[in-house]
């Protein structure tokens, strides 16, 4: 038989991380939440599945950073529900070039906490001025990496931008106050700009530029010299990535949420949004049950909740036009017999972290530009992770997992190409970019399970393809972000609906600040009602008395 209906005090549309992330925070504050799902799987794109037999295989992120900066592990106690971090450090590696590429061989980029040992090995493959560049470089940025954290975890209100960005002015020791106009050309300007400034080494210009280019736009746009710049914060706390795979933070999210009474339902996600009176009543799932709330917060594509709402959305919502693009990457998940092997390296080096196999930022500049006329790279750019090495729970001893990230490959391909039949040649493409830097990975691979943007879509639900939902350009971010309108993360002119989500400020990647936020944003909006009631009926009392006492 169907499950009857029944009513909670908030529903929350989407088990991806931002979902439970939001869950968790009302429950915690005292709400009946119930979160539904379409997927049988829990977690959305921060999900781990068995691929092969005894093999654990992530379905979308694999490395968490933002999350272990933002402060919800600790402000939720994941670690006391199930949740586990292994320190990717090093936490960068970028192979010496491969002898008859322009440009002198040399020895490997290994991007590691310790600030002295990363120095060492940047005054080694690149010069003692660039390592001293580069120190200064993470003095002078932490604190302004640490001021962009902080905006990430705010309302991106003028108010709320102003307090995390104002303090980075100030004069600090012998230093005069840094004027607003150098912060404004620093923050607003390309990564590659910030770069050039910096350093001369173009093999450590391409490591930075290409963990920079992580976040979708290329270093060459404006306001991207901020996503460089995240690196200063990596000698503090580095990427990290679950036990048992990256689904161990939803599992712990999970957990945490029962814990408070909340409850997940996966294989029955919300059909349509219920509407009574221009305000939300809750929603009616695929399988016909109705859960009722007077709260609901979508933590899906924002286009996905402008489908739910249908005939009530509102102007806001159902002119929405967020720059959603034309795919990201395409991702590669290997089941091997050995580590990536790089010559002369030790692969329980490079193996912890991201290994950004990007020497020059031609080769980023033209991939880009492939994908912006709708080509396939003619040059594939790959990054490749192998967290196996040292979280034995992945795959069977003398196995490894190793996953293989390519970035901008459009969705829809200029000359019709269609993705199904391309993806197995594509697949071999980046395996042969990282046999390259590697040889003999290619030999190694055993088992391959290709994500192309068409399968993203389909097996994730992100739209086109695109793993951040929204473009991450300057144009979509803060208060832009998805549109001006719906920066707030409620909806105007439907009350009770609340976004979160990628889609949302602060974006893409795993964070939960988008989560977390738009909770507090229902519980400041719950909070006011009690108050505007209170003051109205305050108002009406001192009527009354004051027509009685005439």
């Amino acid at each position: 038989m169907p499950e009857p209906d029944r009513g909670v005090d908030a529903v929350v549309v989407g088990a991806g991380h931002n979902g439970l992330v939001a869950a968790c925070y009302l429950a915690r504050a005292g709400l009946s939440v119930e979160v539904v799902e379409r997927d049988e799987v829990l977690g959305g794109a921060v999900s781990t599945v068995e691929r092969w037999p005894g093999v654990r295989v992530d379905r979308g992120s694999s490395a968490h950073v933002i999350v272990r900066h933002s402060g919800v592990v600790e402000e939720l106690d994941l670690a006391v529900h199930g949740l586990r971090y292994l320190d990717c450090d090093p936490w960068g590696f970028a192979p010496a070039p491969v002898p008859g590429d322009p440009g002198p061989d040399g020895r490997p980029l290994v991007l590691s906490v310790d600030l002295d040992a990363t120095c060492a090995s940047i005054a080694a493959a690149c010069g003692e001025d660039d390592a001293a560049a580069y120190r200064r470089f993470v003095g002078v940025w932490g604190p302004r990496s640490r001021a962009v954290v902080d905006s990430f975890g705010r309302r991106p209100t003028p108010l709320g931008l102003v307090r995390a960005f104002w303090p980075l002015g100030a004069p600090t020791g012998d230093a005069p106050r840094t004027p607003g106009g150098d912060l404004a050309v620093d923050f607003l300007g390309s990564g590659d700009a910030l770069l050039d400034r910096w350093f001369t080494s173009e093999r450590l210009k391409a490591a930075l530029a290409w963990f920079g280019a992580q976040s979708g736009p290329p270093m060459s746009e404006p306001g991207t010299a901020a996503m460089v710049a995240w690196v200063a914060l990596l000698h503090d706390v580095p990427p990290g990535h679950p036990v048992g795979g990256s689904g161990g933070l939803t599992a712990a999210l999970r957990a945490r949420l029962e814990s408070d009474g909340g409850r997940v339902t996966l294989g029955d996600g919300a059909a349509r949004l219920l509407v009574d009176g221009g305000r939300v009543t809750g929603v009616e799932t695929t399988s016909g049950r109705r859960v009722h709330a007077p709260v609901v917060v979508a933590a899906c594509h924002v286009l996905a909740t402008r489908d739910l709402a249908g005939e009530h959305a509102p102007a806001a919502l159902a002119d929405a036009a967020p720059p959603v693009g034309n795919g990201f990457g395409l991702v590669l998940r290997a089941l091997t017999d050995a580590l990536p092997a790089y010559p002369g390296v030790d692969p329980a080096v490079s193996a912890q972290g991201l290994q950004l196999l990007c020497t020059d930022r031609a080769q980023l500049a033209a991939a880009h530009g492939d994908w912006l006329a709708g080509r396939l790279p003619r040059e594939p750019v790959p990054l490749a992770m192998s967290f196996s090495a040292s979280d034995d729970t992945l795959a069977p001893p003398g196995q490894h997992v190793v996953t293989v990230w390519g970035q901008w490959y459009p969705y829809a391909l200029a000359d019709g190409g269609d993705w199904d039949a391309l993806a197995e040649t594509e697949a071999q493409r980046l395996v042969a970019a990282v046999d390259r830097f590697a040889p003999g990975f290619a030999g190694s691979v055993r088992q391959l399970y290709v994500q192309t943007p068409l399968l993203l879509e389909r097996e994730l639900s992100l739209l086109r393809g695109n793993v951040m939902h929204v473009e991450m350009g300057l144009a979509s971010m803060f208060a832009f972000r998805p549109t001006p309108a719906l920066s707030g993360y409620r909806v105007p002119g439907l009350g009770g609906l609340y976004l979160a989500g990628a889609s949302t400020h602060p974006g893409g990647g795993v964070s939960g600040n988008s989560g977390r936020t738009a909770a507090r944003v229902v519980l400041a909006d719950r909070g006011r009602l009690p108050r505007a009631r209170a003051r109205v009926q305050g108002t009406v009392g001192r009527l009354v008395r004051t027509a009685r006492a005439r």
